[in-house]
């Protein structure tokens, strides 16, 4: 038996399932991107939105590039199990927000319809950081990316969140309807900002009376989301088939801490996601800047750590002292230079995260987390460097988690048929196989401008100290790159 709404009356008492009328809920919400995060995250505070009573705010997912998900949601409905596990306990709650999902190219005409339709009042994306094309080092958008020139080539007809959002504002604006507010909830410093300037960016190539009209009249919130979610698995699928009683094609497997700031910024009105536990805040760089700098830099240094220890979770990774006796430092330098949001103490908010990260249950893969550095080092490390660079503060930490990652493209680029993660692979890739010599090495990944800029590289102190925390590593027989580095 499938989980689908004629099967939740059979579900075990024990899970939790939606209480309202979902064939009255009125889809309000498209959401681009329609990934485990997003099933875990933004569509579990709506369903407890939709819970209270207010039907009027419901999902309309969209695998911009692939049909995965609606292929698997569609025979069930739309309906999914959400497991949230903790070290000793779980909870398992079917999700009944999500009322459609479109999928891939030849649903794109039916989702520039329903995004250009007066029901839709809110346009929410997770995409992560190369969905919106904006080049890392200068912020610009690409014009030159196949799929963006291909958008502004026949803008009518767009695949791209960038062409879709702009085509339908367009759209709207012809048809006096008022606009969408374009509701950005990735992983990015002022991600709400980040989302304007490239939507805005595409529409000037397109018209820029177009683009005046929706700097004037669209709105961008900001938001902080925070909620480790790893991709689900077949061993998850399973765990959950045993829990509920019947299959579930695409369940979501996360931890029990969930967290949501957002600024409150609305065209058309808003659901009250604060009944599911959100926040709206005037406060959302410093909530931005602490969740991106903690978490995810002491993330992405511990699972490229991991990766380079044969750690496979990031549990497994934290029983490392290695890279425990990494990130205990590393969490010192980035708070020295941290604007904590007021009332919020980050020595107990660094120790919620070791706490987290510790959880048995949930098995996030470090090579996961490892992919997409290009677009991801940045804002999580590079940022804080530079603040303590301003300040005159040392960062052999931060220097470290840099030149683990730098390992890692090293143990990529020299294993045979490996594959690195990464919008810019080819680059790195290259970069890494120049030479076998650790400061040649440094040198040819740290001339990288798209990730590093010119300031990084033409730093002399960091450049030592970088190929100083790369030999370390380098040294350490724990530490396995695929290849015979040179002194």
């Amino acid at each position: 038996m499938r989980l689908s709404q004629e099967s939740l009356s059979q579900l075990p008492a024990s899970v939790a399932k939606p209480s309202y009328d979902r064939s009255k809920v009125v889809g309000a919400i498209v959401h681009l991107g329609i990934g485990a995060f997003h099933r875990a995250h933004q569509a579990m505070f709506t369903d407890a939105v939709l819970a209270s009573g207010d039907l009027s705010w419901g999902i309309v997912g969209a695998g911009v590039i692939s049909a995965d998900m609606k292929n698997a949601l569609s025979p069930q409905d739309f309906l999914y199990a959400l497991a949230e596990m903790g070290a000793d306990s779980e909870k398992v709650k079917v999700i009944g927000s999500i009322v459609d999902v479109f999928g891939g190219a030849e649903d794109a005409g039916k989702l520039l319809a329903k995004m250009s339709d007066v029901s839709t009042r809110i346009v929410s994306i997770t995409v992560t950081e190369k969905g919106y094309y904006l080049d890392p080092a200068t912020g610009k958008l690409q014009l030159q990316a196949p799929a963006i020139a291909a958008d502004l080539a026949t803008p009518a007809t767009p695949k791209t969140i960038l062409g879709l959002i702009v085509q339908a504002l367009k759209n709207r604006k012809a048809a006096g309807i008022p606009p969408f507010t374009v509701l950005s909830c990735d992983n990015l410093p002022n991600n709400g900002k980040l989302a304007k300037a490239a939507v805005l960016a595409f529409a000037r190539e397109v018209d820029a009376g177009l683009a005046s009209w929706i700097e004037a009249n669209v709105t961008f919130p900001c938001t902080m989301v925070d909620r480790i979610t790893p991709a689900t698995t077949d061993v998850d699928r399973a765990h959950v088939t045993a829990v509920i009683g019947m299959d579930d094609a695409w369940p979501v497997v996360t931890e029990q801490f969930v967290q949501w700031v957002i600024e409150d910024q609305f065209t058309m009105g808003r659901p009250d996601w604060t009944i599911g536990g959100a926040v709206f805040s005037d406060e959302i760089e410093c909530w931005e800047n602490m969740k991106l700098r903690c978490l995810n830099g002491s993330h992405s240094t511990l699972a490229y750590l991991g990766q380079l220890t044969g750690r496979e979770t990031v549990a497994d990774a934290m029983g490392l002292p290695l890279i425990t006796d990494i990130l205990d430092p590393l969490w010192i330098e980035i708070r020295e230079v941290l604007h904590a949001p007021k009332g919020v103490d980050t020595a107990d908010y660094v120790e919620s995260l070791k706490q987290r990260y510790r959880n048995p249950a949930l098995k996030h893969r470090t090579a996961q987390i490892a992919s997409d550095g290009s677009q991801k080092l940045p804002q999580r490390l590079l940022a804080p460097l530079r603040d303590r660079l301003a300040k005159g503060l040392v960062s052999p930490m931060i220097a470290t988690a840099i030149a683990a990652w730098m390992h890692y493209a090293v143990k990529i680029a020299n294993t045979p048929d490996g594959v690195l993660n990464d919008p810019l692979a080819a680059e790195i890739l290259a970069a890494a196989r120049q030479s076998l010599v650790a400061s040649s090495i440094v040198g040819h990944l740290l001339a990288l401008d798209k990730i590093f800029g010119a300031d990084l590289p033409a730093n002399a102190a960091f450049r030592a100290l970088l190929s100083e925390k790369f030999v370390e590593l380098a040294k350490n027989p724990e530490v396995a790159t695929a290849t015979q580095i040179r002194f």
